[in-house]
Formats: C-alpha cells, sequence, structure tokens
C-alpha cells in the first residue's frame, strides 16, 4: 500500500494537471485568472515558512475541482508550494481513505509536512458552498422520475455556472481553505 508521500511523488503538478484538462479546462483557467488573492500576509508567511506539500485528488469533469483547484493554485503559485495531483478514478485506494460522508467525493486535498507526514484535509466543498448545491439540488424529483435526468442536467449547469461566475464564491472557498490550512500547520 502506498504512502501518501508516494502519491505525492508519483502525482503531476497542479500546472500540469490544468494544462492537460479535457473538460472545463477553459472554465478553470478563467477563475484562475480573475481570482485576485487578498491581502494575507499573515497567512502566506505561514504558508512560506511550513512549507507544506499538497496532494490532490481530482478529475477534470468535477465542477467543483473546476473551482477549487484554480482559487489553490492562486495561493499556492504565490508562496511556490508544492502540489501535485492524481486522478481519483485510477487511485481508488488512495480516495477511500478519504471518503466524504461515505462518498468519493472531490476535490480532496491531502496537506503533508515536507517529510509525508498527513497533517490536515481539506475538500470537497466549502459549507456555504454546499448549502448552495444542496438548494438547487432540493429541486429534483424522485430518481425514478421519468424527468429527473432532463432536470438534473439543468441543475448541474446552474451549479456550475455558480462556480464559474460568483466570484463570492471564490472568495469562500479561499477562507475555508486558509482555515483549514492554519489548522494543519499551527
Amino acid at each position: 500500500m502506498m504512502t501518501e508521500q508516494q502519491y505525492f511523488e508519483a502525482g503531476i503538478t497542479l500546472e500540469s494537471y490544468m494544462a492537460q484538462m479535457e473538460s472545463n479546462q477553459q472554465k478553470s483557467y478563467s477563475i484562475y485568472e480573475k481570482f485576485n488573492l487578498p491581502e494575507d500576509s499573515e497567512f502566506m508567511a505561514l504558508l512560506k515558512e511550513k512549507q507544506p506539500h499538497i496532494l490532490v485528488i481530482t478529475e477534470d469533469w468535477c465542477g467543483d475541482a473546476m473551482m477549487n483547484n484554480a482559487i489553490l493554485r492562486k495561493i499556492t503559485d504565490a508562496v511556490h508550494l508544492e502540489v501535485h495531483c492524481v486522478y481519483r478514478d485510477e487511485n481508488l485506494e488512495l480516495m477511500d481513505r478519504y471518503l466524504t460522508n461515505g462518498g468519493r467525493s472531490i476535490p480532496k486535498y491531502i496537506i503533508l509536512s515536507k517529510d509525508g507526514k498527513v497533517l490536515g484535509t481539506w475538500g470537497p466543498r466549502a459549507p456555504e458552498v454546499q448549502n448552495f448545491v444542496d438548494e438547487k439540488k432540493s429541486v429534483l424529483p424522485d430518481k425514478d422520475d421519468s424527468q429527473y435526468e432532463h432536470h438534473l442536467k439543468t441543475v448541474i449547469g446552474e451549479i456550475s455556472d455558480g462556480f464559474v461566475y460568483n466570484n463570492g464564491f471564490w472568495q469562500i472557498v479561499y477562507e475555508d481553505l486558509r482555515q483549514a490550512f492554519q489548522k494543519a500547520l499551527t
């Protein structure tokens, strides 16, 4: 069984991951380009001092990954942290160590010390973003309803649009990531 550090070493950089995305690439780059990091010298100093490694479990078709990975990259590019990605569906053994409510929800960020000790995790969503998703999904008919798939596609489109165009969500994700990193590193 591979350790998180071994997965980290075998993974690809977040920059490479985004460059080879087949789904959501343009949207993810749009978020990355438009998101402005807040003035947060205390947080940036902590990241520079501790230099954690971040292992990301992701897939490029995932709307949450589209938004969250762009925000994570903006943070980590600013302080030159190493972020490596592995694909969930190719690494179920790792994914199954980090389930969310029993599900393989992504992205999942594993915060590691430089020597590979797991210090903390984050993902797949900030709580306020989860509330938005839950609210959108609350209008869906039962899964056995003949119109379920049609309505699901509409709701997923609305959620994706929210992730791409609501920059308030980007700030919420940033703040939630900040809290997770501070908890793991202090």
